[in-house]
Order: structure tokens, then C-alpha cells, then sequence
């Protein structure tokens, strides 16, 4: 069964077609609940105890995510730090969601090139080492969880519902 711009993983799949076509279908939404949006509503904080909760910062927030995990705990190499918390830079929405599928375009060629047991290369001191199937299990449980809050936020800012 296919969404509009999204893809239902294969039925049967391996261990990597479960995490990689998951994730894929997740990041997915992540444009889909912000299509039409106008600006001002992307803005918008409808949450008065987070007040810094917005699409555009969720969006923003994500490719931070993305960015972190893959870049720098997996690869181990430095990423700058993002000015401006959630969302960084005040940006156009489709700016982040542009930002966002490029990262997540790295993310996957970063995946694509290591086994899902490959150890990250870099983790606060404290936590554990993980592997990248751990870190994909992770991006998908992240990005569904803000998905819930875009659905509920799309639904204040426009009434607009869906899956």
C-alpha cells in the first residue's frame, strides 16, 4: 500500500529493509504534515507550557537529529553547532524541510555503507557505544514521536488531519 509520497515497507523483509524502509516512511510524513502550511502557522507556538514547540522548530530539530546521530556519533566526525535551539536559524519552512531531506538523503548513504553491527565511533563519556542498527531503531522511534506532535499541531494550526 502506498501514501502519497511515501512508501509501506516490503512485507517480508530483512533486518535492514525493517529499519531502513520505516525510517524512510517517517521522514517521509515529516514533509507530508507540513505540506500547504503557511509560514506564520509553521511558526506558530500552540503549546503554552512549550512555547519553543513549533513545526518549524520540530523540523529543524529532526535534522539536528539526523545530523547527530549518523555524523557525529556514528562516523565520529564534528558537527557546528546550530544556532537558535530547535529550529536553528530563522528559516523559511521549506528551507528546513529542504535541509532536512538532504540530511536525511546522508544519513542514508552513511547507512548504506556500513553493516548494521558496525559500532558508532563516538559517545559521550558514560553511554555505551551502540551500533548502527541501534541508531536506526532510534531515528525511527524519534521521528515517529515528533510526528505525533506535528500531527497535533498541524490539526491547531489549520484543522488539516491525515496519516
Amino acid at each position: 500500500m502506498d501514501v502519497p509520497g511515501r512508501t509501506f515497507p516490503v512485507p517480508q523483509p530483512d533486518d535492514r529493509q525493517v529499519l531502513e524502509q520505516w525510517l524512510d516512511f517517517q521522514r517521509a510524513t515529516v514533509r507530508a504534515k507540513c505540506e500547504g502550511l503557511d509560514e506564520a502557522s509553521a511558526r506558530r507556538s500552540l503549546i503554552p507550557s512549550s512555547p519553543a514547540t513549533t513545526v518549524a522548530g520540530i523540523v529543524g530539530h529532526l535534522t539536528g537529529v539526523e545530523r547527530h546521530w549518523l555524523v557525529r556519533s556514528f562516523l565520529g566526525e564534528p558537527i557546528p553547532a546550530e544556532p537558535g535551539g530547535w529550529g536553528g536559524p530563522v528559516r523559511p519552512l521549506p528551507e528546513l524541510l529542504d535541509d532536512y531531506d538532504a540530511q536525511c538523503a546522508r544519513s542514508r548513504e552513511i547507512a548504506a555503507d556500513h553493516a548494521l553491527d558496525t559500532p558508532e565511533r563516538y559517545a559521550p563519556e558514560g553511554l555505551p557505544i551502540v551500533t548502527l542498527r541501534w541508531i536506526l531503531g532510534h531515528l525511527t522511534q524519534e521521528t515517529a514521536r515528533h510526528l505525533g506532535h506535528l500531527d497535533l499541531l498541524r490539526e491547531l494550526a489549520d484543522g488539516s488531519r491525515g496519516y
